[in-house]
């Protein structure tokens, strides 16, 4: 799943769906974003992929596809909605070496405010260049 995240927020959300994910790039007012489609959209795909691959025998396998894309997708609300845009309220202090990494990554990525020029566009995973240096 991290691979297809990459692609899409690179390609898709910086790409030609633009203008649904820039004002995720932007303060702003309110709890909801347009950026929120994605949200509707890969759920609709997780919920279709559960119920066909319940329905269908020949392509059960659907249903644990979609059973994945639906724990990616908790996992996502938690890191990035909860933890590292506080959209929830709560005390988070990142203590590990791999949290402070992939928050300090989608930071990195936040800084640049246009479709162009931004980097780090994965979710679970970030490279070491992200690390920060110990002074």
């Amino acid at each position: 799943m991290e691979a297809v995240a990459w692609s899409t927020h690179k390609y898709v959300m910086h790409g030609w769906l633009w203008s649904w994910h820039e004002d995720h790039h932007h303060p702003h007012t309110g709890f909801f974003e347009k950026n929120d489609y994605f949200a509707v959209v890969f759920a609709t795909v997780a919920i279709s992929l559960i119920l066909i691959g319940s329905e269908v025998p020949s392509v059960r396998f659907l249903l644990w596809v979609g059973i994945g894309v639906t724990a990616y997708g908790l996992f996502y609300f938690i890191f990035h909605d909860i933890i590292v845009h506080r959209r929830v309220k709560i005390k988070f202090v990142a203590r590990s070496r791999y949290m402070k990494r992939i928050m300090r990554a989608h930071y990195i990525h936040h800084k640049v405010h246009t479709k162009q020029g931004a980097q780090a566009f994965g979710f679970l995973y970030a490279p070491k260049k992200f690390e920060q240096e110990k002074m």
